[in-house]
């Protein structure tokens, strides 16, 4: 059973912008990963089903975390059917994240009020979404669309709230105009957890990374507003 409620996730989510987005068939190496995201300041983390057997080093984690990571909230990605989804809940994942919008996985995340984020590519999918109680939508991969993409989107339909995921980078221009477009918060994989960082377990620098990419982020939503301020 997941410990943290939809709305305290989706409050997260916005509070802090940034999901680290991961997946090791190994799970030492991704305790010391979620470790090392957690010191750099990050409380929310996306562990993605990638791998045979993914769902017992998730279970691993959920209890690594519970017993040494106090708030750190720990979703499952890649959720493509509902079977899968029931699995990874009753590990107590806290959020879904799909890759596709698929209308039974929006059900059984609804009849237990766990936060659901499917991957919608048109108007007309996000709006099927949120009619069937989606909080946030997930684009992806983000470089297809684009932050021109969430523009246009926010423009007739400035409720929803979009995370891009896939050609999200680190860097302070790419995060101004995804920040800028109007995302709620933005997942980061290997742009933010490089196979450089791994190879060397160097995870001190990944706690750095981290901190300096939600610095990033803050910056980017303060001129965000200034920008808004400014066109009144």
């Amino acid at each position: 059973m997941y410990k943290y409620t939809r709305i305290e996730v989706v409050l997260e989510m916005q509070n802090l912008g940034l999901i680290p987005v991961f997946y090791h068939p190994n799970v030492n190496v991704c305790k010391k990963v979620i470790k090392a995201c957690y010191e750099g300041g990050a409380r929310v983390f996306e562990f993605t089903n990638r791998g045979d057997f993914a769902f017992e080093v998730f279970e691993e984690l959920i209890k690594y975390c519970k017993d040494n990571l106090p708030g750190m909230i720990i979703g499952v990605g890649s959720i493509v059917d509902a079977s899968t989804c029931a699995l990874f809940m009753e590990r107590g994942a806290n959020f879904i994240v799909s890759p596709v919008f698929k209308e039974d996985i929006a059900i059984l995340c609804n009849r237990r009020k766990l936060l659901w984020i499917p991957g919608c590519g048109t108007l007309t999918e996000i709006s099927q979404a949120e009619e069937l109680g989606c909080e946030i939508v997930k684009i992806f991969p983000g470089s297809v669309y684009g932050p021109n993409f969430v523009k246009a989107i926010k423009g007739p339909c400035p409720w929803t709230s979009i995370m891009p995921t896939g050609g999200v980078t680190i860097s302070k221009s790419n995060l101004e105009e995804w920040f800028e477009a109007g995302v709620t918060c933005v997942g980061i994989g290997s742009k933010l957890i490089s196979a450089n960082i791994l190879l060397k377990k160097d995870f001190s620098l990944l706690s750095e990374r981290v901190n300096s990419t939600l610095t990033l982020i803050r910056n980017a939503r303060n001129r965000k507003k200034k920008i808004n301020q400014n066109d009144i």
